[in-house]
């Protein structure tokens, strides 16, 4: 099984975003993923709706849009409008997980849900089968550049009998530390989308990182 590549802006050069988003639109990457921070939920703040927008007009390829905020229900409608093709939140920003999952399917969006590297896997039992996505941080969010989490794949595993075990058809995402070393080895742990911010856009030729990153899970069991 071959996993998606998803470049994270974050780690992209923001006096050069657009030169960035077109690099990433002539790749073999499958998304842009976009993150969100409000500097609230995560100590950090990233881009707000004008450069959302920007983005989504240079974009050629789906926007995977990481809501890293507090209170993303008063934010959807905007994002949605803005362009996300797919709109992850955080559980533990959730108060009503299942109003907000609802509410963003108005839009005919993905719907996706992060958890963060404390937060179980267990507690997307009961919403497994509503949603297109879970996104695992295995980092702590906020930052690029950070080290992976090695417990972080037994997680993968629990995760990926959940999702057997019911049935759902839901995609799983991984964001946090992902490079040509453990590529190959998230996806034998089922993931389906690796988001890639430093390894990607810290080499000097981010296009032949992508694929790279494509060949190396390429034929991953």
């Amino acid at each position: 099984m071959e996993a998606k590549v998803a470049p994270s802006l974050l780690s992209a050069d923001f006096g050069n975003l657009a030169r960035d988003v077109e690099i990433v639109n002539n790749s073999l990457a499958d998304y842009i993923h976009v993150d969100i921070m409000d500097g609230v939920f995560v100590p950090n703040i990233s881009i707000g709706f004008p450069v959302m927008s920007a983005i989504k007009k240079a974009a050629r390829k789906p926007l995977d849009v990481h809501l890293m905020i507090s209170n993303p229900d008063a934010y959807i409608d905007r994002f949605c409008e803005a362009g996300a093709d797919i709109l992850t939140v955080h559980y533990e920003a959730c108060t009503h997980l299942h109003r907000t999952i609802e509410h963003i399917k108005c839009f005919g969006k993905k719907v996706g849900v992060a958890i963060n590297p404390h937060t179980p896997v267990e507690v997307l039992t009961d919403i497994i089968a509503d949603i297109d996505l879970v996104l695992i941080m295995t980092v702590n969010p906020g930052f690029g550049g950070q080290s992976f989490i090695e417990h972080s794949y037994n997680k993968l595993n629990r995760l990926r009998e959940m999702i057997e075990k019911q049935g759902a058809n839901v995609m799983v995402e991984v964001d946090g530390g992902v490079s040509l070393k453990n590529a190959a080895k998230l996806v034998e742990h089922g993931v389906d989308i690796l988001v890639a911010g430093n390894s990607v856009f810290g080499c000097v030729n981010s296009t032949e990182a992508i694929e790279n990153l494509k060949k190396l899970n390429d034929g991953a069991k």
